[in-house]
């Protein structure tokens, strides 16, 4: 059924003018709509510009004049809040009736020209000057990535991963992209949720949860609403410095925790460690 949504999605793409290192804005809120439009994006050829709608109206704004999108995927309740654009903006829920009659098939390449080192996408850090500046990121570079991954620190079909990081942030991608491609389940957190303990500390519990990504604030938020661990979950660490003293507390509640870093430049996760007792 994601495949099928994801390919009607993309056909209603190309028919906009998505395609090979063309870029396509999304701006929609965390639920099933939000992995289907990264999906079809992709499936399209085109290279997403994840826009989050939490984001203030002058950062999103300058991402928009900067990208220059040929389309912008987003939903009706936000419309209004989208700042000027010229691109194509499409609200999934009313214009469902014409991508839900598109052909469910898959598209295919679509263009003999597509190669792994066209655009997957384009993520914009704060830069060096304090502006945002887009990190160009290929297709070849995240499926790198996500083969590493899926051996260390590793994830199986059986696993069920809580993805609690707005796209906007590189490391959404792992959360997002490895559980399907391993067969595993991704449990997508909402925006609100993302930064509640007493929230997570249901979806952790109530999905059964085997592995969580997120930076030690997350995890401090997590001890601090007292927290007393799962014993099967894999943590993995990154985008700040680990403390040891976080460290410490983590490996008495859980089955291993891992160090992450990397900077966007080099696709998410350039070096992975497990830390020991």
């Amino acid at each position: 059924e994601l495949n099928a949504r994801a390919n009607r999605l993309a056909r209603y793409l190309r028919a906009h003018g998505a395609g090979p290192d063309r870029l396509v804005g999304i701006y929609l809120e965390r639920s099933a709509a939000l992995v289907v439009g990264l999906l079809a994006i992709l499936k399209a050829g085109a290279a997403y510009v994840p826009l989050d709608p939490m984001y203030p109206t002058d950062r999103l704004a300058h991402m928009l004049e900067d990208a220059s999108p040929c389309v912008v995927l987003t939903q009706e309740k936000l419309r209004a809040r989208l700042p000027p654009t010229n691109a194509v903006v499409i609200a999934v829920d009313s214009h469902s009736d014409a991508i839900a009659a598109q052909d469910a098939a898959d598209p295919g390449a679509g263009s003999p020209d597509l190669t792994p080192q066209h655009l997957a996408y384009v993520i914009y850090t704060s830069g060096s000057t304090g502006r945002p500046k887009g990190v160009m990121i290929e297709h070849a570079s995240v499926v790198n990535f996500l083969r590493s991954m899926r051996k260390q620190p590793g994830l199986e079909a059986a696993d069920r991963l809580l993805a609690v990081t707005t796209v906007a942030f590189d490391i959404a991608a792992l959360e997002i992209y490895l559980p399907l491609v391993t067969g595993a389940t991704v449990v997508l957190a909402g925006a609100r949720d993302s930064s509640d303990a007493d929230s997570l500390l249901r979806l952790l519990e109530m999905h059964d949860i085997t592995v969580m990504q997120a930076t030690p604030a997350t995890w401090k938020l997590l001890l601090h609403g007292g927290w007393k661990g799962r014993k099967s979950l894999k943590v993995l660490c990154g985008g700040e410095a680990l403390g040891t003293d976080l460290a410490a507390e983590l490996l008495e509640r859980v089955a291993s925790v891992w160090n992450m870093y990397g900077p966007t430049e080099t696709t998410i996760w350039s070096c992975a460690r497990r830390i020991a007792t």
